[in-house]
């Protein structure tokens, strides 16, 4: 574990992230020894016993895929699926390992594809994606042409997660962080920030705003994608106990209002890029994610709204300047 850190520090001693040095490492000593989850013994003693395997076969660009089922034998792929279901729920995704075929709850893949032809090519970019779960999108930017990708996420499950799949591709310039957004210090040194996900998770939207652009050199590009609802400049909805059976959700304002919180941080060219209404066939059960899921938080009456009787989750991603 020591050494997904050190080889980070290593990573960004003498680049723009050299002056992150100057907190990280308290921050990550604190982790290890105070925050960390009931279960982190199991998920460590899972990444222990994955076996060690050649994978020849690596494909970021289309999908997430890491080796052909040929590279394992009928036994070790049992083991590695065994060992895989040990870190369940797996919610983004989805992940192909050595023929082993991660099916989580959520198509990330589709996201990535609705939002990557309206973004800055990311060739040589140094990017940092903000509540990036499992990393799914990280292996995505990386295959886009990134050259150096963070993520950082305060869960452990999710740490765990990334590492079992970097474990089949240690590649030296992915990196995932237990870190949340309120640690960041103004980095001021990213290309691109991605934040998917997350804004409707915060209590106070317009300082989490701030902190995305504090992480983007001048004339960066962020890239949010968020819960939004239908509506003029002054809407937003305020649930008064729980969206979509989830208890964490403060804020959710309409595209226009939220344009507007961007340029009053002091985003530019700020602009909707898509708008999409979750679907059942984005978002379900599966064998890695035996929970409810969204058919479980829609009204069985009239799925255009929640169970609360909200509208239905309708996602847009957006893209601006710093």
């Amino acid at each position: 574990m020591n050494a997904w850190f050190t080889d980070f520090y290593a990573a960004i001693a003498k680049t723009q992230l050299s002056h992150w040095l100057d907190t990280l490492p308290a921050q990550l000593t604190h982790w290890q020894k105070e925050a960390q989850h009931g279960d982190w013994p199991k998920w460590e003693k899972v990444l222990k016993n994955l076996p060690e395997v050649t994978t020849d076969q690596i494909n970021i660009e289309d999908r997430v895929e890491f080796g052909a089922s040929e590279a394992l034998s009928d036994g070790h792929m049992k083991q590695v699926e065994h060992l895989l279901k040990r870190m369940m729920p797996w919610r983004k995704g989805p992940f192909h390992i050595h023929g082993i075929h991660i099916d989580t709850e959520w198509r990330s893949d589709w996201k990535w594809d609705r939002l990557l032809p309206h973004i800055s090519d990311l060739h040589g970019r140094t990017v940092l994606d903000i509540g990036c779960g499992s990393g799914y999108h990280l292996w995505r930017m990386k295959g886009a042409g990134a050259e150096f990708v963070v993520g950082i996420d305060p869960s452990d499950l999710f740490l765990s997660q990334f590492q079992a799949i970097k474990h089949f591709n240690p590649d030296p310039n992915v990196h995932l962080l237990p870190l949340g957004v309120e640690q960041l210090p103004e980095l001021k040194a990213f290309d691109t920030v991605f934040s998917m996900g997350v804004l409707y998770h915060r209590r106070s939207p317009i300082d989490f705003l701030s902190q995305l652009r504090a992480q983007l050199r001048k004339g960066g590009e962020l890239v949010l994608e968020t819960l939004v609802i239908e509506g003029d400049v002054n809407t937003v909805l305020v649930p008064t106990d729980r969206y979509a059976k989830m208890r964490n959700v403060w804020y959710i304002p309409s595209c226009d209002a939220l344009k507007l919180w961007l340029e009053r941080v002091g985003f530019k060219n700020v602009r909707v890029v898509n708008k999409d209404v979750t679907s059942l066939d984005e978002q379900r059960k599966t064998q890695w994610m035996e929970t409810e899921s969204l058919a479980d938080f829609l009204d069985p009456l009239d799925p255009s709204k929640t169970i609360e009787g909200y509208p239905a989750p309708l996602r847009a991603i957006f893209v601006a300047e710093a």
